[in-house]
């Protein structure tokens, strides 16, 4: 396991270029191609619609007014309605379809980016705030969206307009047309120098997002904290620093824009103004009728709309580029896996669970966990780990499940590496129950059996919460068994929920059951029962006990006590009373 320095989230970036990115945007957009024809269409119609209109312009002018053509003044009327109408179908034809497109591309790379979540190991989280792994499905993913609607309507649209509107002026005098051509490459660097620091700055804009979902986050899960400690002015200057850094990257992103627009108008202004110079020189101009000249005017003071438009849609492109990093980043980054012969299916399980000269250390720490630990766990035996705070207990636990692998020495179960095995196998052998329990927003009867695919009677879910003497308060919730706990069962108390969590361990029968601090927060009398719960249990089972408080592993067939790391001592309850100056007697003793 690489042991390195913890990354944050700013380094969960894809580092593909731009342009592979947008490709692979487009990859997601072309799986529904009959919605982004219809769209196309759409856009191309609506652009195009604003050509057609200026070029009324000449004939009716020069063939209606000034040449007294009622033929010509009599349809025209009908012609603008008709490109209003134009106008109207292919702006609807646009927006839907590229909003059914947007909308169902983000929905996707959400689906993907959570299940990618799913599958990441727990070392991912240690390294990473979830504030902003929660932004980048929901702030980065709305940057993506306006790339992928509202940014390839702006610009398929509006550069239709320019391409339509240029070929108009070209066809009506190219003399006085190409001075825009002139201005092309300058107006190509300005926007391209803007991009760049667009970009940079909507990365920082990521990072203040995620620092201020983080921090909302935390406030929410600690406010009793913030309450009993009078942290109001800790919590908002925190906040207010966070909120400050997006309004002050925002403001960046704002400036540029605020500049880069007149700047881009400022030029084409200058171009008008010259071609007003040139229309005054006769041999420039040659034939050019009023109608014409009326045209080229007209077309060029419609274009100066089209090209701010492009302008400012270049602020949500980089910004969706910088989301697509985001997401991609990932998408693309390695899950969980099984290693590479893990391939094994664990089944009829014995129980017997062994550490042969374990070493481990966390990532990012330069103290060993655990080191060298050897210990056998014998099938059916109830093996408990004792020792104080810190001394590496719950993560032995964690070596077991393989939340984490080892750095040297191997964990088995019947003899076998644990790394040899499914993932989903081993965990399905095992059943785990922490001091920090985790409810879902469901029923009381859908969190003790949780993801068992229906395959738990509702007497069989019953018959675990009464194992786990959590039949008696469930039955007193306003729906039984079907009372809707909200997050994280919130209105319980922690002795309620720990209850539940030992019914939802109970229920799946496991051959291995590992219990870390599960009875910490639950009162004598029901500690008591749970104990005997777990007593009469299946005698196959391998129990493995991590407790603080000694007086409940008396019964274990064998005590480990823990200190820095190692197992300084282990045997039974009397075999390790017996010893005058050992450890286990000592932290009895100052228990009673």
């Amino acid at each position: 396991m690489n042991q390195g320095t913890p990354d944050s989230c700013s380094d969960l970036r894809s580092s593909e270029p731009s342009s592979r990115l947008l490709r692979r945007l487009l990859g997601y957009i072309l799986n529904y191609k009959i919605y982004f024809v219809l769209a196309i269409i759409g856009m191309v119609g609506n652009g195009l619609t604003d050509t057609v209109f200026v070029s009324t312009i000449k004939p009716l002018l020069d063939d209606g007014i000034n040449a007294h053509n009622s033929n010509v003044l009599f349809w025209m009327p009908w012609v603008v309605i008709g490109i209003v109408a134009l106008r109207g179908l292919s702006q609807f034809l646009s927006d839907y379809n590229i909003n059914y497109i947007g909308n169902t591309v983000v929905m996707t790379l959400q689906r993907e980016v959570f299940a990618k979540l799913l599958r990441m190991p727990v070392s991912f989280y240690d390294r990473h705030k979830s504030g902003e792994l929660i932004a980048k499905i929901t702030y980065d993913a709305e940057q993506v969206k306006d790339t992928a609607s509202d940014a390839i309507v702006t610009i398929v649209r509006e550069a239709t307009t320019v391409i339509g509107l240029l070929c108009l002026m070209i066809w009506t005098s190219w003399q006085l047309t190409i001075i825009f051509f002139v201005i092309g490459p300058v107006v190509g660097f300005i926007v391209s120098t803007i991009s760049r620091r667009i970009r940079r700055y909507s990365r920082s804009l990521q990072q203040s997002v995620g620092n201020i979902t983080s921090e909302t986050g935390q406030m929410l899960l600690s406010h009793r904290e913030v309450m009993m400690f009078n942290g109001y002015d800790v919590e908002n200057e925190r906040f207010a620093k966070s909120s400050g850094a997006i309004r002050d990257t925002t403001m960046k992103v704002v400036k540029i824009q605020a500049v880069g627009s007149p700047l881009v108008q400022l030029i084409a202004s200058s171009a008008l103004a010259a071609i007003l110079v040139m229309a005054t020189n006769p041999d420039l101009v040659g034939g050019l009728t009023a109608g014409g000249f009326a045209t080229i005017i007209t077309a060029m003071m419609m274009l100066l709309k089209p090209i701010k438009t492009l302008m400012q849609v270049n602020n949500k492109v980089q910004r969706g580029i910088t989301g697509l990093q985001s997401l991609f980043g990932i998408i693309d980054h390695p899950t969980e896996k099984d290693s590479a012969t893990g391939t094994e299916v664990l089944k009829d399980v014995k129980g017997e669970v062994s550490f042969r000269d374990v070493t481990f250390t966390y990532p990012g720490k330069d103290t060993p966990a655990v080191r060298g630990i050897t210990l056998e766990m014998r099938p059916g035996t109830t093996t408990a780990l004792v020792g104080r705070s810190g001394s590496g207990k719950s993560t032995l636990a964690a070596l077991i499940t393989r939340f984490y692998d080892p750095d040297s020495g191997t964990v088995s179960i019947d003899g076998k590496d644990i790394k040899d095995f499914t993932l989903e196998s081993l965990r399905g052998s095992i059943g785990l129950v922490s001091q920090n329990v985790m409810l879902f927003n469901d029923t009381v009867a859908a969190n003790i059996a949780y993801a068992d695919g229906g395959k738990h009677s509702r007497e069989e879910i019953e018959a675990a919460a009464k194992a786990a003497n959590a039949d008696s308060f469930i039955r007193k919730l306003p729906n039984g068994y079907d009372t809707v706990l909200g997050e994280n069962g919130s209105a319980l108390s922690g002795g309620q929920r720990q209850r539940i969590a030992i019914a939802r361990a109970l229920l799946r029968k496991t051959p291995i059951l590992i219990l870390d601090e599960a009875t910490s927060a639950l009162d004598s009398e029901s500690e008591e029962a749970i104990q005997e719960a777990l007593r009469s249990l299946d005698r196959s089972i391998t129990k493995i006990v991590i407790a603080h408080r000694l007086s409940t592993v008396e019964d274990a067939d064998c005590i480990a006590v823990m200190d820095e790391g190692r197992i300084i001592e282990s045997g039974t309850h009397r075999e390790l009373m017996e010893r005058k100056d050992g450890a286990y007697r000592r932290l009895r003793e100052l228990q009673q």
